[in-house]
């Protein structure tokens, strides 16, 4: 009897799922019921994890798969995009040619079909922060290269990177990549007063704020569907009165940027 093979299609930040058959579900319900809080009953989400997958799910994505307006447990309208039901509609059909490979290999062996191993590498990655971007410029130095980068039609980022890496990425104005930073490596400040100078100054608002004995995990929203996830000193936080829904600033090195195509 052939032994059946299981195919995961995922992306991962952090150990948490970035896409992935349950944020599709998420997705579908989000469609069906028009509500975070209804669809994540639905999916079988806690009202938090609902909005971590939305936060990621929109980063990830050129343009939002969910609009929302959040209303608190009792409410918070959602609606799915045409981005997002492109992504539905792309996921379903990765998984059914997934599911025709796995089915090719379990009666005939993994000869001849090394596409297979592509899929089946769950791919995992430290940072919570990962958009999907586009090149919009290359400066090359005689060490460095300052890359910028199209976050949304609103935002962009700088990264820096050696000569080397960016010939082996073959980074160029059009070519898609994906941009990763750490949460620890981005700075928040209020809004007014910040004083921030330099480049990947990110204006938004504290959408939400969790403390923890030591540090505090904020989520700024930065417009266009795009979240930036920061990890700070709670007693900075605190001095700083970084509350929700205030307004505040994002920032981070580009030289902490890390890009990765494929």
């Amino acid at each position: 009897m052939n032994e059946k093979i299981d195919a995961l299609l995922a992306l991962r930040s952090g150990g948490r799922l970035l896409v992935g058959r349950e944020r599709i579900k998420l997705l579908e319900a989000v469609a069906e019921h028009g509500s975070i809080t209804k669809a994540a009953k639905a999916a079988g989400f806690s009202y938090k994890t609902a909005w971590d997958a939305v936060d990621a799910i929109n980063n990830l994505l050129p343009s939002p798969a969910f609009v929302t307006k959040a209303g608190g447990r009792t409410g918070g309208g959602a609606t799915v995009t045409e981005e997002g039901r492109r992504l539905i509609e792309l996921f379903h059909r990765l998984e059914e040619r997934v599911s025709h490979i796995s089915s090719t290999i379990a009666q005939e062996g993994l000869s001849g079909h090394d596409e297979f191993l592509l899929w089946s590498v769950g791919v995992k990655i430290s940072s919570r922060n990962v958009f999907q971007t586009e090149v919009t410029g290359v400066r090359k130095g005689t060490v460095d290269v300052e890359v910028s980068l199209r976050v949304s039609p609103k935002s962009t980022l700088e990264a820096i990177v050696t000569n080397e890496a960016a010939s082996e990425l073959e980074l160029r104005p059009g070519r898609k990549a994906l941009a990763l930073v750490k949460s620890s490596y981005v700075r928040v400040a209020p809004l007014e007063g910040a004083g921030l100078g330099g480049r990947n100054l990110f204006e938004g608002k504290v959408r939400r704020r969790t403390d923890a004995e030591q540090n505090t995990e904020l989520i700024i929203d930065i417009g266009a569907g795009k979240t930036m996830t920061a990890v700070m000193p709670r007693q900075l936080a605190e001095d700083q009165q970084l509350k929700e829904g205030a307004p505040a600033v994002a920032s981070f090195s580009p030289r902490d940027v890390i890009l990765a195509v494929d």
